[in-house]
């Protein structure tokens, strides 16, 4: 499994992708839902489209941790 510093800089975009959405109307609960659709998607298309299982699961690990990622930062902000 070989990975690439600029695969990982997928993760904030997937939370500015999931913030964009929130801001159309996607209600709170679905916004980690969201997170790992993205990062699953980008696995299969972008990380590894010859190896599926790596794909979800390298998309997966994107997912929560975009999702981790706009909780804490939202978690720092908020007091």
């Amino acid at each position: 499994m070989e990975f690439q510093v600029y695969d990982f800089a997928i993760v904030p975009i997937i939370v500015a992708l999931v913030q964009l959405v929130k801001q159309l109307g996607l209600g709170a609960k679905y916004q980690p839902v969201l997170s790992l659709v993205l990062g699953v998607v980008t696995g299969i298309v972008y990380v590894a489209p010859g190896d599926p299982k790596q794909a979800i699961l390298v998309g997966i690990v994107m997912g929560l941790a975009a999702s981790g990622l706009w909780s804490g930062a939202k978690n720092i902000v908020q007091k």
